[in-house]
């Protein structure tokens, strides 16, 4: 019996769900700054492994002030930019291309040194659940250049990856929680196809265009935000994109389902409100990391 009788199927992947967010509202920054929450925290089983996801849109003078220093801890978060840039004394400048992959893990502070350019910036912010098993890990931080981005090529198709794999293609960060991720361009009509493992839940977020998955239902377009399927048989999958009469960008997150109990308040996610007591304690106490004080970690493809 040859080798290719015993290969699992492969399962088409199918939106389970779909939601059309609300326009950009007013941001916590203050004016120039607008934000559309992509993923919420309400239900962290049906989201999992992904906590949050924020389209902050930022429109300041050169050398505002994003912000002020924050906590993090029980999570990844990951920033992508898609446009414009800002400038942080700690990762350095941000620009388009440009990804943030820090784990926070038992405690981190965040976003001392953040200051606009004067140019229109949009960025995507994820959190990614930490499971229990690496939620003490030490806190660090990568960031992924756009020249350092592996890109796969096709005609009419431009994929980027981030982290994960594509068509024989290896992302360089180094997170915990495996991920792919995905900043796919299409020209119109132009298909593309992902393989995902089965365990793998996750979502598409369309930046530009319309783009039908799987060749059924109505296409997914700016605004909207579609939930994947999970496949049957709980093997390998494909995940089939087509884009629209105007071509389409859309970006991927897929991730492993942790199938933990999960809590979240504020900046911190942990498996239940004792645990989070005690991350509130050790920030109060001064025990988180400075994020200024920790060393960027380097690509690799291991």
């Amino acid at each position: 019996m040859s080798a290719s009788a015993h290969a699992k199927p492969t399962s088409q992947r199918y939106l389970a769900s779909r939601r059309h967010l609300a326009p950009p509202e007013p941001g916590f920054l203050g004016r120039g700054h607008t934000a559309v929450q992509v993923v919420d925290s309400d239900d962290l089983s049906a989201t999992d492994p992904f906590v949050l996801l924020m389209d902050d849109r930022i429109d300041f003078e050169a050398d505002r002030k994003l912000g002020e220093a924050h906590p993090h801890a029980g999570l990844e978060t990951v920033t992508l930019a898609l446009e414009g840039e800002v400038i942080d004394e700690d990762e350095g400048p941000l620009g388009a291309g440009d990804l943030v992959w820090m784990t926070a893990g038992r405690g981190v502070v965040h976003s001392e040194h953040m200051r606009a350019t004067g140019k229109f910036t949009r960025i995507l912010q994820l959190w990614i659940r930490l499971p229990e098993r690496d939620r003490g890990a030490e806190p660090r931080f990568q960031v992924l250049r756009a020249s350092e981005v592996p890109v796969h090529r096709t005609p009419g198709v431009v994929a980027r990856l981030y982290s994960g794999t594509t068509h024989g293609l290896s992302a360089p960060v180094q997170n915990y929680v495996p991920v792919t991720l995905l900043d796919v361009e299409l020209e119109p009509g132009a298909t593309f196809v992902q393989e995902l493992p089965g365990d793998y839940g996750g979502f598409l977020y369309p930046v530009h265009g319309e783009v039908q998955v799987a060749g059924t239902g109505p296409a997914l377009g700016v605004g909207d935000v579609g939930w994947l399927d999970r496949p049957t048989p709980a093997g390998p999958s494909e995940l089939l994109l087509t884009a629209g009469p105007s071509g389409a960008r859309v970006v991927l997150y897929a991730g492993r389902r942790q199938n933990e109990p999960t809590v979240h308040r504020g900046p911190f996610v942990a498996g239940s409100t004792t645990e989070l007591a005690g991350m509130y304690q050790r920030y109060r106490s001064g025990k988180f990391a400075r994020l200024s004080e920790l060393s960027e970690l380097t690509p690799t493809n291991a």
